[in-house]
């Protein structure tokens, strides 16, 4: 089975192209396509990744933010270093962890980006509520420390539960919407929730 997953993974296009480009992984033309289509970060914006490692959507975010942006990658596993990305260890469900970033970005934050994925048991319907339930998290965070007008993108497992999370996410946001990045497996129920133009209020 490896060496299956491993034979088409090497025919994997976006695979190819991100050992060519020198991106951390292939997830990293996912959020490309996703700027591409909601304009998510602009030059200049303070970015915060959530579930960051191995660091493909912060080299992006990094990359689309300039040199006078901020990056902050944050993952419960280690990361290695990247230029221009602060890494910062923690849970984001514990309180401590926003009060870090707070405290290194007062002002709040620009973007909050997420591709977490939960552990994967094959039992779609377990996996498809963990997904939310991350997805849940995510928002919560986003709520604390997104400035008015900021932007936030979440992966989501499609499923029954999909569609309250879409409608959670717009009440924070003047925007709503859901996408499918062509980079994304065609076989893949994974989708996109972007929230465009934070308007505030605590999850």
């Amino acid at each position: 089975m490896a060496k299956q997953w491993r034979a088409q993974r090497s025919r994997d296009k976006y695979y190819r192209m991100a050992k060519r480009e020198n991106y951390r992984s292939r997830a990293s033309y996912k959020l490309k396509q996703i700027d591409h289509k909601y304009a998510l970060i602009e030059e200049g914006n303070t970015i915060v990744d959530l579930g960051a490692s191995p660091g493909g959507w912060s080299q992006v975010a990094r990359e689309l933010g300039g040199p006078g942006s901020k990056v902050f990658a944050l993952d419960l596993e280690r990361m290695p270093p990247l230029e221009g990305v602060t890494f910062i260890r923690g849970d984001i469900r514990n309180e401590a962890v926003v009060k870090r970033l707070l405290e290194l970005v007062p002002q709040g934050v620009d973007v909050v980006i997420s591709d977490m994925s939960p552990d994967i048991s094959g039992a779609y319907p377990y996996d498809h509520a963990r997904s939310i339930e991350l997805c849940e998290h995510a928002l919560k965070f986003a709520t604390c420390v997104l400035k008015d007008g900021g932007n936030f993108a979440v992966k989501m497992f499609f499923g029954d539960l999909s569609k309250g999370y879409v409608s959670r996410v717009g009440k924070f946001f003047d925007e709503a919407h859901t996408y499918h990045p062509r980079a994304s497996r065609s076989t893949s129920s994974e989708l996109y929730v972007i929230g465009l133009d934070f308007h505030g209020g605590q999850y």
